[in-house]
């Protein structure tokens, strides 16, 4: 996505510099990475549900996601090391920022009562996770296409190096932080 990266360059970079007393443009946090990842525990008993899950997160991400196994096994969960549990993506580079984009712009504006994301998901090293309830809230997602609504983690990974520095460049990215009075 040009139009992000543009303005990253020309909005998000100076004033990181200005609030941060940053020397060099490489001390400015950016994108590394973003991960979905969706735990499916009842794909246990009903395989099938993977390969629909699959197929709407390709359509979220825009890229193939692949199927995480187990790594240990679990009797009291039913689980067995190597059965599948789950789907993930890891977006780098255009597809990373086109769906940082429509993340911000276009799916979490569609939360019904949505008064913006919780300032409590960073990890305190600038890394940002939030929990998303249902993947109705992407537009690629059509409501006929759904089995059963899943939701899943976002995990925005940066190279700032503290949470202030984060959400500092996440909130001049267009991330709607709420404040912590409503957080409580």
């Amino acid at each position: 996505m040009e139009r992000l990266r543009k303005f990253y360059q020309e909005n998000v970079v100076p004033q990181l510099k200005k609030d941060f007393n940053y020397k060099n443009i490489t001390q400015v946090p950016r994108l590394k990475k973003i991960v979905l990842n969706i735990g499916l525990g009842e794909a246990t008993q009903n395989a099938k549900i993977i390969d629909s899950t699959l197929e709407q997160l390709k359509l979220i991400a825009g890229q193939k996601p692949v199927v995480t196994k187990a790594k240990k096994s679990i009797s009291n969960f039913k689980l067995k090391e190597g059965s599948p549990i789950g789907v993930s993506v890891i977006l780098r580079r255009e597809k990373m920022y086109e769906f940082f984009d429509r993340l911000v712009n276009v799916a979490l504006p569609r939360v019904r009562d949505f008064r913006g994301v919780s300032e409590k998901g960073f990890d305190g090293m600038g890394n940002y996770t939030l929990g998303i309830k249902e993947q109705l809230i992407f537009p690629e997602i059509h409501y006929d296409m759904v089995e059963k609504i899943f939701g899943m983690n976002v995990t925005i990974v940066t190279d700032a190096k503290s949470n202030e520095e984060g959400k500092s460049f996440l909130k001049l990215m267009g991330m709607p932080f709420r404040s912590l009075k409503e957080d409580g």
